[in-house]
């Protein structure tokens, strides 16, 4: 098992919350991380027929029979009702800490079963892909190349990770969204994806978006919610601040994980990666994906977010921890060349941003200016400070 840096979160939280609610992508590891920090647990699976039934039957009987020395219930959006018996369940044994452990991959409903009937019983956290610095512990180092070729899905980094993205595509487009809602052809929105792929990074349009598919603007930012609320999409939103300028409003759009970005732009290997007309988007996505990844670890509170001007001045990234603010601009190739060192130092002040960082593909840490530093993508593994 590759550890994961989310387990001691996951097991400080165990001693707070009788409920603890573990959400992420389908395959992303949610299952291993659970049993691992809970290995005495029991595990039931409720996508299983058999267990679903019992628990359709009578829910509350099932949890106060299987939960006494701890539960780890899987695919729990599977049995809507286990949110109301998991309430009572804690209510009478609220000091009993940790108790269950809800794991789930379907994130609206998993979200409307628990703010309506766990508000303050439980602790919400979310698993993301590897990040760079889980793919270097543990058998078997993973190179951020290849981390950035095939994404941070663990089963598809063991093999061909096209063949296992086409699959899992097959499983979310035709299985998974008609769950949620979505009631478009699979091909509709494998191509919706398609086009997404070919936008990655760049502001979103969507009415454009939808003209092209010929749906209306609602029902693609319908489809946005849903493809976001599953893991597979980002909107960053711009960062706004009162400075007297013309900002950029929409937000920019990234595929969440490289593996099904390349897939979809059929890049197999690192080559093409390396010679593909998306690779600088692609790369500003994975480093995105990397530090948001890393920073929701190290400051729970901050968000992220890209500052542009009408003018074309931008910062790719800005992370607002509340107590300051961090600018990241995120480069291809070699980030320390005059331009971009006085376009960001000219940029800084209007995000109210104190210190900056260039990331890169070269190597080691340099000092550009004062508060301004360029690091290659191994100084990012470690997290930006």
């Amino acid at each position: 098992m590759i550890p994961r840096l989310l387990q001691p979160v996951l097991q400080r939280s165990a001693a707070s919350f009788p409920v603890i609610v573990l959400l992420g992508a389908r395959q992303v590891g949610k299952t291993t991380l659970a049993r691992a920090a809970f290995a005495h647990y029991r595990y039931l699976d409720l996508e299983d027929p058999r267990t679903a039934e019992r628990f359709q039957l009578d829910p509350r009987f099932e949890l106060d029979s299987t939960g006494s020395d701890g539960l780890v219930l899987d695919e729990a959006q599977a049995v809507p009702a286990v949110f109301a018996a998991l309430r009572g369940a804690v209510d009478a044994r609220r000091s009993a800490y940790g108790r269950f452990v809800v794991l789930g991959s379907a994130q609206p409903a998993l979200v409307r079963g628990v703010s309506e009937s766990l508000a303050g019983r439980a602790c919400v956290l979310e698993l993301d892909p590897l990040t760079a610095q889980e793919a270097t512990l543990g058998p078997g180092a993973i190179p951020w190349r290849e981390l950035w070729l095939k994404g941070g899905f663990p089963d598809a980094l063991r093999g061909d990770f096209r063949s296992w993205w086409e699959s899992y595509l097959r499983l979310i487009l035709e299985r998974d969204l008609p769950q949620y809602g979505v009631r478009a052809d699979p091909l509709f929105m494998r191509r919706l994806l398609t086009m997404l792929a070919h936008q990655h990074g760049g502001l979103l349009n969507a009415s454009a978006l939808g003209s092209s598919l010929g749906v209306s603007h609602h029902t693609l930012l319908r489809y946005l919610d849903v493809l976001e609320s599953i893991y597979l999409l980002r909107r960053l939103p711009p960062y706004f601040r009162n400075v007297g300028k013309r900002l950029t409003k929409a937000p920019k759009v990234y595929l969440r994980d490289t593996g099904l970005l390349h897939h979809l732009l059929n890049i197999s290997t690192i080559d093409d990666l390396e010679n593909h007309p998306s690779r600088g988007a692609s790369w500003e996505g994975f480093v995105i994906e990397d530090v948001v990844r890393r920073e929701r670890l190290s400051f729970p509170s901050s968000q992220a977010f890209f500052w542009r001007t009408a003018a074309g001045a931008e910062i790719d990234l800005v992370l607002d921890r509340g107590f300051e603010k961090v600018a990241i601009e995120i480069k291809a190739g070699r980030g320390d060349n005059a331009h971009t060192l006085r376009r960001l130092r000219e940029a800084m002040p209007d995000v109210e941003a104190k210190r900056a960082w260039i990331v890169d593909q070269g190597e080691g840490i340099d000092l550009l200016g004062e508060h301004i530093a360029r690091t290659g993508f191994a100084g990012v593994v470690q997290g930006i400070p």
